[in-house]
């Protein structure tokens, strides 16, 4: 995307006019009331000695998610560290899932516990079994079940984030109440969902470069990437299915998240990001309900946002709001 496309200034003031379904918030508590209903114990083993690490210990988890379905996860905390500790909890981009813990010790390395969520279907170890006739016309999980909120996909995954962090409080040496979710690109969209549908239990939000924001807008802008599935299958289905495509995406709307959520917030956005382009991140930033919020923005960045910059941008916000582990 060029950088002139937009000003600072006009991203900056780009909060376009949407509205949330009339059923949005009855359809999430429904939702959500039943995935908890379904109950479910949350099982820990330590595995720590499998990848040689000497510094951090690691437990493989499973905790129910959606319909109750175990969702694997791991936990990383720094080796002898006193709890309860503040964790991040990770949601993966698009495609990707928990992977190795050694993919991941970052975050212990600041003295975090950390809880990496797999990924219903894309990651490795959390199958989806989906519902209703889980429509799939193109590749990938955009359009799977698009026919109806009930069954679209990304129900089923937002529903597996919250429950990531109810699973926390069964969880022995995390803090409950100092609960950061976190990701990039879809990982960053997950984090602002879970910001808005359990905002009594998210203490703050790193939201990098999100995807899943301004449906419409993405659509219709981006260059490349997973919003391309939802362009091919519209040109191939138009018109008679793109109003009820968009009446099932307003649903998982990040845009609609950010108005309900209210930790505080950092944001990233690349403002040469042909992926997310800049105004679908704005578009949630500058609904986002919590007075705190923060955008970081890379001039020339691309998908991959500030890449290990960003990283040293995080612990010093998270630093300064609180939330860092006693030294």
């Amino acid at each position: 995307m060029d950088l002139s496309d937009h000003t600072p200034d006009e991203l900056l003031a780009y909060r376009p006019e949407v509205s949330a379904p009339k059923e949005f918030d009855a359809f999430w508590q429904r939702t959500l009331t039943e995935a908890r209903a379904r109950g479910g114990a949350v099982k820990a083993e330590r595995v720590t000695d499998r990848y040689l690490l000497n510094t951090v210990e690691v437990d493989d988890v499973r905790f129910p998610g959606w319909n109750g379905e175990p969702v694997a996860a791991w936990v990383l905390r720094p080796r002898g560290a006193e709890g309860p500790l503040p964790v991040v909890v990770t949601f993966a981009g698009y495609c990707g899932g928990r992977g190795l813990p050694t993919d991941h010790l970052l975050w212990s390395a600041a003295g975090y516990a950390q809880l990496v969520v797999d990924s219903r279907g894309q990651g490795q170890e959390t199958p989806d079994r989906g519902e209703g006739d889980g429509t799939q016309w193109a590749e990938g999980f955009m359009t799977r079940g698009i026919d109806s909120p009930d069954n679209y996909y990304y129900r089923r995954l937002m529903t597996d984030c919250v429950r990531a962090v109810d699973a926390i409080a069964e969880l022995p040496g995390l803090d409950a109440g100092r609960v950061v979710v976190a990701g990039g690109s879809q990982g960053g969209g997950l984090a602002i969902a879970v910001g808005g549908l359990a905002p009594d239990r998210v203490a703050a939000v790193l939201a990098d470069v999100p995807f899943l924001c301004h449906f419409r807008h993405a659509v219709q802008t981006s260059g490349e990437g997973p919003y391309q599935e939802l362009t091919k299958y519209l040109r191939w289905h138009s018109p008679h299915r793109v109003q009820p495509a968009f009446a099932t995406l307003d649903y998982f709307d990040g845009v609609h998240f950010a108005g309900r959520a209210t930790a505080p917030a950092l944001f990233s956005v690349g403002l040469m990001d042909p992926t997310c382009p800049p105004p679908t991140v704005y578009a949630a930033f500058n609904h986002y309900a919590g007075t705190d919020r923060t955008m970081t923005a890379w001039p020339f960045a691309d998908h991959g946002g500030g890449f290990g910059f960003n990283t040293a941008v995080q612990l010093k916000w998270l630093r300064e709001r609180g939330l860092a582990p006693q030294q």
